[in-house]
């Protein structure tokens, strides 16, 4: 959601922190501003729109000075406005704050502060923490470490703090509860950021705050201590994403780019977890007899890694046996589930950050269950809350619609179902090894995909003018129509419904006439689905329906049908999501393209939802 910043050292901090604050783009935003610490008097700048504007207001009015904090604005409390960009202030100026999060008692501590004299200027829930800082000091706080922690215990919510001291020029302070906050380690230089790569340009070591923690920082030092006030000695953790990986590196989007670096990430998933002896190493800590007794698996994710889950479950129970459910974070948390200590809970998480995964991780763990998490960021809450985690490894994701992150999460299923199925006996060794030579195929068969893209691009131009479109799919394929049409709405704008195509004669149907775009996957399969997904097809033929077929190379019969195809190599039933999904991303991309949408950071979105 919100980006935060924070720079200390020799150097002029603005244009660190915008630095750092374009970085963070991809996290979504509606506006930004910063805050620089010098002569004794906190300087700010604010804007509403892309960075950009905040950039042409500093090159007319400059601010000067070697610490501050920066953010962008995701708005929750308030509209888009300057008034509420942050940071914000206390009454009298010395305390300035950024904040990502929600302060879920704001209101009755505004109303408390009223009372006392305070004005707010701005809607937002973050103006009461500067204020709470003001008075802690006015009720005898010895300093700024004490004015904080005060402050802190009066909120409830989430929130990753900067703060700067307009009478403390040799510090800059920061906060953790519920949202995500690193401290970027430099040479006499040092940093605070919502994410790696928003300073990953800069540090090669970096420490991640825990819960219930806050940090001074200095030129030289950091010093961490818990809400209570004791002291804590950090672990720092090295920074293994290389600079480039968070840079666009030739093409004109980093979702074009990611679209592209999926063939390498997942080859080197398998060639990290699968020995020449074909032996899968999923990393676990959990037994193998662990497995062997288990019986019920609860997978809980949200967006596209819900998608990811989907194909998870249909893996596992195809394979394993085991008895496997999938329910939306946000939507598992507030039911009552019947979930017993012997269920292994599955959250999957891109960031490692999402806010409601992260909630049902800590249900699960109050319940006794084992959590097993597959995840792309090391240090992440969701991997430092979990008892294993499978890391898929594919370095910083920016843009926001998610797209190697998603086919890491289902290589990493595949992996693991395969592996759990092997070690139960569902499978003998060379089963598992006929499956394991089936899944080598698929990095070249998703970079013979890529290869298609100027004829997936000419598709999309013909049919990115409509107003909505149907993605139909079934069985494995079912959570590819789903992602498929995520892919869409995400980007493009178009309003995108995925379906099980069995469910199309109980209501869609109505919709298709021919203006619709009815995107059916219709690779070929070893069992009936294929010859199902024909027939529907064939009833949205009958409808005059704009048929685009993701198709198996060398399908004849699906030529008959369908007005426009999207070919891709055959490979096992089990595997074909991770193909053919990547022709649906490249397929809304161009969509976007053609649409003149901003498609690495589309409005309204943010990459990691650490709020609810």
């Amino acid at each position: 959601m919100c980006g935060v910043v924070g720079y200390i050292g020799s150097k002029e901090a603005a244009p660190i922190l915008i630095d750092g604050l374009q970085r963070l783009e991809y996290r979504g935003y509606d506006s930004a501003g910063i805050a620089v610490l010098s002569g004794g008097k906190i300087s700010s700048s604010k804007e509403v729109g892309r960075l950009a504007n905040l950039e042409k207001m500093l090159a007319a009015e400059p601010v000067k000075g070697t610490r501050g904090i920066g953010h962008t604005r995701w708005a929750t409390h308030g509209a888009p406005s300057q008034i509420n960009s942050h940071p914000h202030f206390s009454s009298d100026r010395a305390v300035a704050v950024v904040h990502n999060g929600i302060i879920e008692n704001y209101a009755e501590l505004r109303e408390e502060l009223t009372a006392k004299g305070y004005k707010f200027i701005s809607q937002t829930d973050t103006e009461v923490v500067p204020h709470l800082i003001q008075q802690a000091l006015k009720d005898g706080a010895k300093s700024p470490v004490e004015a904080i922690l005060t402050t802190l215990k009066r909120l409830r919510g989430a929130y990753a703090l900067g703060i700067l001291f307009r009478d403390e020029p040799d510090a800059i302070y920061c906060a953790r509860k519920g949202s995500p906050l690193i401290i970027g380690l430099g040479e006499k230089e040092n940093f605070i950021a919502s994410d790696v790569p928003a300073i990953i340009n800069r540090i090669k070591k970096a420490i991640y705050l825990n819960d219930g923690e806050m940090a001074v920082l200095r030129e030289d030092s950091v010093e961490i201590c818990t809400m209570d006030g004791k002291k804590v000695v950090p672990e720092i953790k090295e920074i293994k994403f290389q600079a480039e990986a968070a840079e666009c590196a030739g093409f004109e989007t980093f979702m074009l780019k990611e679209i592209h670096e999926q063939p390498r990430i997942l080859r080197a998933m398998l060639d990290k977890h699968v020995s020449a002896e074909g032996k899968i190493d999923i990393g676990s800590s959990l037994s193998p007899d662990y497995f062997r007794k288990l019986n019920r698996i609860m997978i809980v994710s949200c967006g596209t890694a819900y998608h990811a889950g989907m194909y998870g479950k249909l893996l596992l129970e195809n394979l394993t046996g085991i008895a496997v459910e999938t329910d939306l974070a946000s939507e598992f948390r507030y039911r009552d589930p019947k979930i017993d200590p012997g269920t292994l809970i599955i959250p999957v998480s891109q960031s490692g950050e999402t806010a409601d995964t992260l909630a049902s991780i800590r249900m699960a763990k109050e319940w006794g269950c084992k959590v097993f998490a597959i995840c792309n960021v090391e240090g992440s809450s969701v991997v430092r809350e979990s008892d294993s985690v499978f890391f898929t490894n594919c370095g910083p994701e920016i843009g926001v619609a998610s797209t190697k992150a998603y086919t890491a999460q289902q290589m990493a299923f595949a992996l693991f179902a395969l592996y759990v199925a092997g070690v139960r006996g569902n499978l003998t060794p060379d089963q598992v090894k006929d499956y394991l030579a089936d899944l080598q195929e698929v990095p070249d068969a998703v970079h013979y995909v890529i290869q298609k893209k100027d004829e997936i691009k000419a598709i999309s131009e013909k049919h990115h003018d409509g107003p909505s479109s149907l993605y139909l799919g079934r069985k494995f394929n079912y959570p590819t129509a789903l992602e498929g049409a995520l892919k869409n709405k995400e980007i493009s704008y178009q309003h995108a419904e995925g379906y099980a195509a069995g469910e199309m004669k109980h209501g869609p149907i109505a919709l298709i006439n021919d203006a619709l775009p009815v995107i059916c996957i219709c690779t070929k399969t070893s069992d009936e689905v294929y010859e199902k997904m024909l027939s529907n097809i064939k009833e949205v033929e009958a409808r005059s329906g704009r048929i685009i077929a993701v198709a198996t190379e060398g399908d004849t019969e699906i030529a008959k049908l369908a007005g426009d195809i999207i070919y891709v190599p055959e490979v096992r039933d089990e595997f074909t999501p991770m193909v053919n999904v990547v022709g649906l991303q490249l397929l809304a991309y161009y969509a976007a393209r053609a649409r003149g949408t901003d498609i690495d950071k589309p409005r309204n979105l943010a990459k990691s939802v650490t709020v609810e």
